[in-house]
């Protein structure tokens, strides 16, 4: 799975958060890349809910990216 997968799965807009917080994005980029995605969302859990809080995926673009 990609993390820009993940992130939709999750419900956050990775366009958003990657403009917004592009250190943190990419930080949490390479971290997904050397785990599996539920250890991932088990380490960041509540900070993915922080996250899609501010960054969250509208259901026009959840459709469009399917």
């Amino acid at each position: 799975m990609e993390f820009e997968e993940y992130l939709k799965v999750k419900k956050i807009d990775s366009a958003a958060f990657k403009k917004a917080d592009q250190a943190r994005f990419l930080e949490w980029e390479s971290i997904f890349l050397t785990m599996h995605p539920d250890s991932f969302t088990a380490q960041k859990k509540f900070l993915i809910n922080d996250i899609r809080r501010r960054y969250l995926l509208s259901n026009e673009q959840e459709t469009a990216k399917s």
